[in-house]
């Protein structure tokens, strides 16, 4: 999710920069809303923007692949606020990664916004809801959003190494290639996302119910025993 500062060609720095910039502000459009419609809100994003901080910089050691990689946050973080206002979330944990710690660059916000912020949002609040509308428990609709929201992450990432890098290979071949890198590391990553994204929805189900009953999630969300 954090592509390196010089990486990507300027045509597609700029080119992930524009969608980037639109997702952020409707997500700013979003939290503004409904900080003004309920200001006891602001604490809990600010919580919630420095839990995808930590997540998101947190390494963790992979030990099949002998290395370290982190998860992502954003899945949980768009299941309690939304997508697009989890896109900000990520988007400002992602800037100041790359202006304080080198994790990922300036020039390439834009397209990690996209994997990072966007995608693992998207991904996670969608396959949260898909699961629980088809009546599936609370917990395993929880650790598939985790799982699979990660996994998107870098799935897109390889994709748009693989667009801007892939030279005179073809671009199956290298998003593939891309993609097959990330797995023996983040295969055990998304797994463990997964893991701690249902156990801190059932731990704020259990606490704060009044959390999820303002997200409009299909019947059944206070289930969270199933």
């Amino acid at each position: 999710m954090h592509i390196a500062e010089g990486m990507l060609p300027a045509q597609w720095a700029v080119g992930w920069a524009v969608p980037a910039a639109v997702a952020t502000g409707l997500g700013l459009h979003q939290i503004r809303r409904d900080i003004g419609r309920d200001p006891s809100r602001k604490p809990f994003y600010a919580l919630l923007g420095s839990a995808v901080f930590i997540i998101s910089l947190l390494p963790i050691p992979v030990p099949i692949a002998g290395t370290s990689s982190h998860p992502c946050g954003t899945p949980l973080a768009a299941i309690l606020v939304g997508p697009l206002a989890s896109t900000v979330l990520g988007g400002l944990s992602l800037f100041l990664q790359a202006l304080l710690f080198a994790h990922g660059g300036l020039t390439t916000l834009g397209a990690n916004i996209i994997s990072e912020g966007l995608t693992g949002s998207l991904v996670g609040w969608a396959v949260f809801r898909l699961f629980r509308r088809f009546n599936l428990s609370f917990a395993s609709s929880a650790v598939a959003a985790g799982l699979l929201g990660d996994l998107a992450v870098y799935l897109v990432t390889s994709a748009q190494l693989g667009l801007a890098l892939h030279g005179g290979q073809p671009l199956g071949a290298a998003v593939i290639t891309f993609f097959a890198a990330y797995l023996p590391t983040q295969l055990p990553l998304a797994i463990g996302e997964g893991i701690f994204t249902g156990f801190a929805l059932r731990f704020v189900a259990r606490t704060r119910p009044d959390i999820l009953g303002r997200l409009r999630i299909p019947a059944g969300v206070m289930g969270c025993d199933r």
